[in-house]
Formats: C-alpha cells, sequence, structure tokens
C-alpha cells in the first residue's frame, strides 16, 4: 500500500506540475477573423489617388530591426528629409515626396506611426515612443526560473504585452484602413512566417489569401508581430480559413510556379500563398520578427516587383512615362559585434550560443539582401527604360507625356544604405554601445535620432539625387 500511495503521489505532483508549467505557457490566440468577401483596395508601391498628376520622382524609406535604436535613426532620416527643401519646389522639402516606406522590428513602428499620421507624427513620436519604456508590460527577467519556463515552451512574453502597449500609447486603435487613408504614402510593415521559411508582409493579397480582411486587422497588432524577437515573444498566430472563401488566384502565382527563371523569393512566397490555401498544410500562419528572413523589409518590393504582369508595374503607364528618378533609402541600424567569448578557448555557450547563430544567420542575410535587392532595382530600372523607349509617340501623348521633348532614356536610379560607420570612429562607437531594447536613456535616443540626421546628410547618392534635380532643367530647357 505505501509504494501505491507513493507513486499515486508522484503522478498528482507531476500532474500539477504540467499544469502549472500550462500556465506559463505564453500562447497567442489568433488575431484576423474569417471574411467571404475580400476587398478589392490595394495600394501596391504607390497609392497616389485617382486623377492626381503623376509624380516625376518616386522615394522609398526602408527602416531596419534594431529595438528602440532603430526607430529613433529612421526618425532622425526623416527629420533630415523635412529640414531639406526639394530643388524646384517651393515650399516644399524631400519628405513631402515620400511614395513608400518599409519596416520591420523596431523600423516598423517609426514607419507604421508616419505612414498613418504624415507629419503630424513629428509633433509627439518622440515623447509617445522614443523615450517612453516600452519594455514597461513585458517580462524582461533572465534570471526568473518562470520566465525560463516560457521561454522553453516557445516565448517569455505574449502579444498582449508590447501589442497592447503599442495600441494604448501610440496607435490608439487604428486600423489598416486608417493606415491607407493615406494616399500619398503607402506603407508596409514587415514579419516572419516561420513554417515557410519567408517574409510576411502585412499587405492586401497576402490576406485575401488566407480569407481575411486585413482593412480590420490592428496596426499595433502587425507591428507587434514584426518586432516579435524569438523566445523574447511567442510566435504571433493568424488562422488560415484555406478553401473556405472564393479566391482567385493571380496570373503571377501560376506563372511563378511554373517558371524556372523566377526569383528565389517570389517562389517561396508564391508557395506560402498556397499553403496557405490547404487545410492539409496550415490551419495556422506562425509569426516572429521580420528580421530573422529580412531586417530591411526589402524582399516585399522585389516580390511586388517580380508578381508584374507587364515591364512597367507596379507603376501605372502614366507614372512610368512621368517618372525621371527613383531613390531608395534603407536604413541600417545595425551594430558593430559585441560579446567578449572570441578572445577565449571556451564559449560561447547558453543563451550566448543562441544568440550567436540568430545574429550570424541575419547579418549573413541583411548583406546578401541588399545586394540582391539592388540588382533587382537595376534590372526594375533596365525593364523601365526598355517600356519607355518601347512606346510610340501617340503612345507618350496617351499617357501624358509630350514627345518632342520626352527621352526615353532620362530615369536615373539612386539606391543607398545608411550604417554607423560612415559616421567617423567617435560617433560609431557610441551607437555601438546602445543596446537593442525597447527602453533607452534620452541621450542615447538623441544620439540616434543625431545619427540618421548626418547619416543623410552626408550620404553621396542622396547628394547626388538632390544635384541631378536641380540639373534637370533651366529656362524650361532640359540640360545635362
Amino acid at each position: 500500500m505505501p509504494r501505491i500511495r507513493s507513486t499515486i503521489l508522484r503522478r498528482a505532483a507531476g500532474l500539477m506540475m504540467a499544469t502549472a508549467l500550462a500556465g506559463c505557457v505564453s500562447v497567442n490566440d489568433t488575431l484576423n477573423s474569417f471574411t467571404e468577401i475580400q476587398p478589392e483596395f490595394d495600394p501596391g508601391l504607390t497609392s497616389q489617388e485617382e486623377g492626381a498628376k503623376p509624380e516625376t520622382d518616386f522615394v522609398a524609406l526602408s527602416f531596419s530591426g534594431g529595438g528602440t535604436r532603430a526607430a529613433a535613426f529612421a526618425y532622425g532620416i526623416l527629420e533630415q528629409m523635412r529640414a531639406t527643401p526639394f530643388p524646384g519646389k517651393e515650399g516644399t522639402t524631400v519628405y513631402d515626396e515620400i511614395d513608400f516606406l518599409s519596416g520591420v522590428s523596431g523600423g516598423s513602428v517609426t514607419a507604421a506611426y508616419f505612414g498613418l499620421k504624415g507629419e503630424r507624427a513629428f509633433g509627439d513620436f518622440k515623447s509617445n515612443f522614443l523615450v517612453r519604456n516600452g519594455e514597461e508590460y513585458l517580462r524582461t527577467s533572465k534570471v526568473d526560473p518562470i520566465n525560463l519556463l516560457r521561454a522553453a515552451s516557445g516565448g517569455v512574453n505574449s502579444r498582449q504585452g508590447f501589442g497592447r502597449w503599442l495600441d494604448e500609447n501610440l496607435f490608439k486603435g487604428a486600423t489598416f484602413a486608417d493606415l491607407y487613408r493615406n494616399k500619398k504614402t503607402t506603407t508596409w510593415i514587415n514579419a516572419s512566417d516561420i513554417y515557410n521559411r519567408t517574409p510576411f508582409t502585412f499587405e492586401p493579397e497576402t490576406f485575401r489569401a488566407l480569407c481575411s480582411d486585413l482593412n480590420k486587422l490592428p496596426v499595433a497588432e502587425a507591428v507587434a508581430a514584426s518586432a516579435a524577437v524569438p523566445i523574447v515573444f511567442s510566435p504571433i498566430v493568424l488562422e488560415a480559413y484555406g478553401p473556405r472563401c472564393s479566391y482567385e488566384q493571380p496570373g503571377w502565382l501560376t506563372t511563378a510556379a511554373h517558371n524556372t527563371e523566377a526569383s528565389a523569393s517570389l517562389r517561396a512566397y508564391a508557395r506560402a500563398l498556397r499553403n496557405y490555401r490547404d487545410p492539409e498544410k496550415m490551419r495556422y500562419v506562425k509569426l516572429l520578427d521580420g528580421a530573422v528572413t529580412d531586417n530591411f523589409g526589402l524582399t516585399g518590393i522585389s516580390i511586388a516587383r517580380g508578381r508584374a504582369q507587364s515591364r512597367h508595374a507596379p507603376f501605372t503607364e502614366r507614372e512610368a512615362v512621368a517618372l525621371e528618378r527613383m531613390l531608395f533609402v534603407v536604413a541600417n541600424a545595425g551594430r558593430e559585434l559585441d560579446g567578449d567569448w572570441a578572445n577565449e578557448v571556451a564559449g560561447p555557450g547558453g543563451l550566448d550560443l543562441v544568440s550567436a547563430i540568430a545574429d550570424t544567420a541575419m547579418a549573413s542575410a541583411t548583406r546578401e539582401g541588399f545586394d540582391a535587392f539592388r540588382a533587382a532595382m537595376a534590372r526594375w530600372h533596365d525593364d523601365l527604360i526598355a517600356y519607355r523607349c518601347s512606346l510610340s509617340k501617340a503612345e507618350v501623348k496617351k499617357f501624358g507625356g509630350d514627345p518632342k521633348t520626352w527621352n526615353c532614356r532620362s530615369l536615373k536610379l539612386y539606391v543607398t544604405e545608411l550604417r554607423f560607420d560612415q559616421l567617423g570612429a567617435d560617433m560609431e562607437a557610441k551607437l555601438n554601445e546602445v543596446p537593442t531594447r525597447l527602453k533607452l536613456p534620452r541621450e542615447q535616443v538623441d544620439l540616434t535620432i543625431e545619427a540618421g540626421r548626418k547619416a543623410l546628410s552626408i550620404s553621396p547618392t542622396f547628394l547626388t539625387y538632390l544635384t541631378s534635380i536641380q540639373g534637370i532643367s533651366a529656362k524650361g530647357k532640359r540640360r545635362l
């Protein structure tokens, strides 16, 4: 009898421990709901109002991850754009010309807030986010045994922590429908689909495949998903409703499935959309930090170009004819290497080893991602010129150009990456001490904002872009 009683007690204790552990697991509820009828609106890369005169310049910015450090660096770049007059347009700044924002992790906070509020965001973004404690609702202890159990179970924090804080302090219940009311600037938020091992962009086509309406999704939840660092956060969950809604597969999806020349990123994205439609493959999409697959949020732009069914897309014919310059500014708030285990025989071990592996993978992907993006934009530039030069004089006139003065080859491309190592050794050393946190001292916030301003102001590519605008015309005549 004593042996039986002991066995029963051990099993009861085991059951109680399992129950207690289950209560520690940070499992997220699904974010999205089922929608049968999918909205037609799709902003693409540009979202100018219908009937508006096409712009001569396309200006796009992409903000990397890196917590509040990345958000502040991106904010400094936007401040400098606002302080830089746009040549030839009195009373207009370069900031006014921004058409597209893309953000990852900490950079997604800045992208989403400025995409939502526009220039009004300069009034309160710093006070509402940059100098606030974004970790207020988060579990941050590294020695709490309960947190260690949560980490082992998938993540220390649920989406209720940072997502709720963002909504209460910054986004105030705003949805993607509110974000899309900005007709001047298109904004993309980027996370990582860790099952399909692809970037996940919060954009309408993705949600149509999920049988869900992106317009109803809170912006704060998308930003929280973009910043969901593995282990620190448990995966953010979307439900894939599969064949429950009617979904007309776009032509590019079929093409990507059978075209051996399609890019690897486009094929992977197409495969993910097909998996979302197959309940035997996927019922739930698990999202983590966008930096895991693309720390710049650039893959979405390449995919948008790759799925285009014409050489000018995603620009319209009128936009392609009017275009004279394309500027892509990529903000890289990554730091130099840290840790002292490289000077010792032992190590890294434990959390240092996990961190080193993750950092190595992300750093490698970041370097290759920017190079691949620059090459993809060069091909797009060539395709646009080929399209423009294929037009007849009648077509040029139809799409708003003047056949007498229009030059099909007069289209310039500028791509630049802004980094800490461009700012001098002293400033770089100080910036490398700024941790990847959601809570920073005010002096580090100010330093990183100033770094963003300086990085743009001394960028040779950006300065050349401004000079090219000034040199376009004189007394109504074009000149070199």
